[in-house]
C-alpha cells in the first residue's frame, strides 16, 4: 500500500468529522501495513479542546498493542499536527508522520522557532521524537479542500 491509499483512508475519517458538524481532520496509525487505529476529531462532542484526530488515534494505537511507545508505526493526518498533537507524537516515538494540508494558522510550525542546530546536542526546530521521519503534502489539495469546503458552510 502506498502513502496516498493511506491518507485516502484519513480522509474518510476527516469526512466523518464533517458529518457530525467537527473541524473534518482525519488520522489513522498504520503498522506493518495494517491499519491500527482510527480518529478524527471530536472536540465539539465531546467538549474536549484535546479531542483531535491524533490524540484519538495514537490512545487507539496504544491500548491496541497495549503500549506507549510507537516506534514502528506511522500516523496519516489530513492536515498538520498543532503543537499539542506533535508534543503527543514526540511522547509516543512514533517512526513516521505523513499529513497532507498545511496549517498555517494552528500548524505546529507556527510556534517552533527555527534555531540554529546546535550539531553536539541535537537542539533545532524539530519538535518530534529525533528518529521520527517527517512527509508532507500527501493528497495536500483534497485535505485543503475538506477544510475549506467546512468553513465556507461555517461563515
Amino acid at each position: 500500500m502506498t502513502d496516498e491509499y493511506y491518507m485516502l483512508q484519513a480522509l474518510k475519517e476527516g469526512r466523518k468529522a464533517f458529518e457530525i458538524g467537527e473541524v473534518p481532520i482525519g488520522a489513522l496509525v498504520v503498522m506493518d501495513g495494517k491499519i491500527i487505529a482510527r480518529g478524527h476529531n471530536h472536540v465539539e462532542k465531546l467538549n474536549d479542546s484535546s479531542a483531535h484526530a491524533e490524540m484519538i488515534a495514537l490512545t487507539s494505537a496504544f491500548h491496541f498493542l497495549g503500549s506507549k511507545y510507537l516506534p514502528d508505526a506511522t500516523m496519516y493526518v489530513t492536515v498538520e499536527p498543532c503543537l499539542m498533537c506533535a508534543g503527543a507524537l514526540f511522547w509516543s516515538k512514533i517512526g513516521r508522520i505523513v499529513y497532507g494540508a498545511d496549517d498555517e494558522k494552528n500548524g505546529y510550525r507556527k510556534y517552533v522557532v527555527p534555531l540554529p542546530p546546535i550539531k553536539e546536542a541535537g537542539v533545532g526546530p524539530w519538535p518530534f521524537h529525533p528518529k521520527t521521519e517527517l512527509l508532507s503534502g500527501v493528497l495536500k489539495e483534497e485535505s485543503a479542500l475538506l477544510m475549506k469546503e467546512f468553513f465556507k458552510l461555517k461563515r
